[in-house]
């Protein structure tokens, strides 16, 4: 567990995560892993024939812990967010290399969102359309843009949210680690606050569940571990069309 210093308090990194295969699926292509002690959070989203999808997202998330293990002890020899940019660059290699030495692999490919956190500042960091939320005081804001063909005709104004969840195209998405040689992530640098809480998830849960109804959920009482099995749970009767996986950060004092 990492802590720092704001003001006199401190404020400690608490996380829990759950992921699910949904009720249409017949496996899990999501993948997720943290490290309290490094202060770094990765969801992945999986996409490829076979089990390739399985393989992508779990061997981004090794290889992104693997390559920040030890963050949390020496903070002069990682320089965020470089180093986790660095990771997400060796993830994707890794990703690319195994798809293109294997015919079965072929075209597989993972999506990322990455949280890190060091003293009083976070870093988020995004491949494809698995979202990061911060919800600060009772309020629920999107940190990350999706890489996705409808979101990008959205935000051109070409296309409206609602034409968009409607569109057969809504799962192209634009950009994803291990289908080109290089990747290029988005990356976002904010001021955490005691009381922020963060969620990393994929489209699963955002497909099924307004922005609303996630934020009126974060805002009951509970805990990290019943919060993500209760958006789990609601993203599953709603549907549950796809894997569903939510992880939750808070910076508390």
């Amino acid at each position: 567990m990492g802590a720092f210093i704001v003001a006199t308090a401190v404020v400690h990194y608490m996380a829990s995560a759950i992921t699910d295969r949904g009720r249409k699926r017949p496996s899990n292509e999501d993948a997720f892993g943290y490290s309290d002690e490094d202060g770094v959070y990765v969801v992945c989203d999986g996409m490829g024939g076979a089990a390739a999808g399985e393989i992508a997202s779990s061997l981004a998330v090794d290889e992104v812990l693997r390559l920040t293990d030890g963050a949390g002890h020496d903070a002069e020899s990682f320089a965020v967010p470089a180093a986790l940019e660095q990771a997400i660059a060796a993830a994707n290699e890794a990703i690319y290399t195994r798809s293109q030495r294997n015919q079965r692999l072929s075209g597989m490919g993972t999506t990322m969102v990455a949280l890190a956190v060091r003293d009083a500042h976070a870093w988020v960091l995004n491949v494809g359309d698995s979202r990061c939320y911060r919800l600060r005081q009772g309020r629920l804001e999107q940190i990350t843009a999706d890489h996705s063909l409808v979101e990008e005709q959205v935000r051109m104004g070409r296309m409206t949210s609602a034409e968009a969840s409607r569109s057969p195209l809504k799962n192209v998405i634009t950009r994803a680690l291990g289908t080109q040689s290089r990747v290029t992530p988005d990356v976002f640098a904010l001021e955490i606050e005691p009381g922020d809480l963060f969620l990393l998830c994929t489209d699963g849960l955002t497909r099924e569940l307004t922005d609303k109804a996630i934020e009126a959920m974060l805002c009951n009482n509970g805990s990290l571990t019943e919060h993500c099995s209760n958006l789990v749970e609601a993203a599953k009767r709603a549907g549950g069309h796809d894997n569903v996986t939510c992880l939750l950060v808070s910076a508390a004092s």
